[in-house]
């Protein structure tokens, strides 16, 4: 299993001395932004799929480094009831698919996309309750008429060019726990999975070994974030965790995204491992920083710490002891 770094945070610097970095604190594996909400500051998305030696470059780069693409990452909402912004980011997402293709890496994370709640609205609208009924028939529009013929295609794009589609689980979008990312696999195909990362989940009160289990026994996790959350009961107990509060208001917030360790110890993170090994999970662990209470090279470096005792790094031996 790989530790790996969405390079996002360290998007200010050229991916030469981001590269070099990683690989200096010990990281196997990058995951690279090329549109959407991550952006594309380390790598030209358009340029690399015109140009084979640019291709030829990047890999040479991170070869150098001892380096491996464990994914693209293109995070935006591809059934946005905006049709520009929809058709932008249905771009992104297919030629994203095409340059995975292209550079031989298995994988493209995304997320699944919300859409309106009717025909004719402007605004995503993220159903949590089927009550009023209303919201019960958005539910119904959004998955029958918009997300599932999108995804079915998009599906069958991903298949003709051998690329994993791995959608992050994320409130505000449509799938966002593990049972809805399983209705839309079976919806599509399996090359339709779960980019899985448990931060969204633990504020959700979703048991994440629990999830891994549910989504990795029916061969459903493509790629994994390695991403903590901590919930603070204290603020909890009053507003619950349906929080709006700023990101950058930490003390008033129920909930915060924090470097691995931070929210959960070492055992947890090391029963994470263990359970994905379980399941037959043995990619990347592509730690995403998103930490607002310490900078991102002290936050990368104190997850890669954990994840460094908690990964292994050699395959199951013989049960010598069960013979």
């Amino acid at each position: 299993m790989d530790i790996g770094v969405l390079t996002v945070p360290l998007g200010g610097e050229s991916i030469e001395d981001a590269t070099a970095y990683l690989d200096a604190i010990g990281v196997d594996a990058v995951e690279l932004g090329v549109g959407g909400w991550p952006g594309e500051d380390h790598v030209d998305r358009e340029a690399l799929l015109a140009d084979e030696g640019a291709r030829e470059d990047l890999l040479g780069l991170l070869d150098e480094r001892g380096l491996r693409i464990s994914a693209l990452a293109t995070h935006n909402n591809p059934l946005h009831p905006d049709e520009g912004r929809a058709a932008e980011a249905d771009r992104e997402l297919r030629e994203a698919i095409e340059l995975a293709d292209r550079l031989g890496v298995d994988a493209v994370t995304c997320f699944s996309g919300l859409p309106a709640g009717a025909p004719g609205d402007s605004t995503p609208n993220w159903v949590t309750a089927p009550w009023p009924s209303e919201h019960a028939d958005a539910l119904d529009y959004q998955w029958d008429e918009v997300a599932v013929p999108y995804w079915e295609d998009l599906a069958k794009h991903a298949d003709r060019h051998g690329v994993d589609v791995a959608i992050e689980m994320h409130p505000n979008m449509l799938v966002y726990e593990p049972t809805g990312m399983l209705a839309l696999r079976e919806a599509t195909n399996e090359r339709i999975g779960a980019n899985f990362d448990p931060s969204h989940l633990y504020w959700q009160g979703i048991d994440v070994t629990e999830a891994i289990r549910f989504l990795g026994e029916r061969d459903a996790i493509h790629h994994v974030h390695a991403k903590d959350t901590k919930v603070y009961d204290a603020n909890a107990r009053v507003k619950g965790v349906l929080d709006t509060a700023d990101y950058t208001e930490e003390a008033d917030r129920s909930w915060l995204f924090r470097s691995i360790g931070y929210g959960h110890d070492e055992a947890h993170w090391k029963d994470v491992v263990s359970t994905l090994r379980m399941v037959g999970y043995e990619g990347a662990l592509s730690i995403e920083h998103e930490d607002s209470l310490t900078s991102s090279r002290e936050g990368l470096e104190k997850a890669v710490d954990v994840l460094d005792r908690a990964v292994f790094e050699t395959e199951p031996g013989d049960a010598y002891w069960a013979e």
